[in-house]
């Protein structure tokens, strides 16, 4: 078992290829480790046959997520 940042657990073992494990990898370091990222942190993806459109994908959607949790963070948005 892994805690992930939402501090939700999740059994990734044996659940997820090691496709779909590269990817939430690479998501979580770039959520909570943004200045750790590099070259390698790609590689990773492209080895487990990701494309650089999709690797661009998870890049984007992640920083997205990110980016509008801070906004409404920032302004106090209140889940409904």
């Amino acid at each position: 078992m892994r805690e992930l940042a939402s501090g939700t657990r999740a059994a990734l073992d044996g659940e997820l290829d090691a496709a779909d494990r590269s990817m939430l990898d690479y998501a979580l370091k770039l959520t909570t480790q943004p200045q750790a990222m590099g070259e390698g942190d790609v590689a990773a993806l492209r080895e487990h046959g990701f494309t650089d459109a999709a690797i661009h994908d998870i890049c984007a959607i992640t920083a997205y997520f990110a980016f509008v949790n801070r906004i409404a963070d920032g302004l106090g948005v209140e889940l409904e």
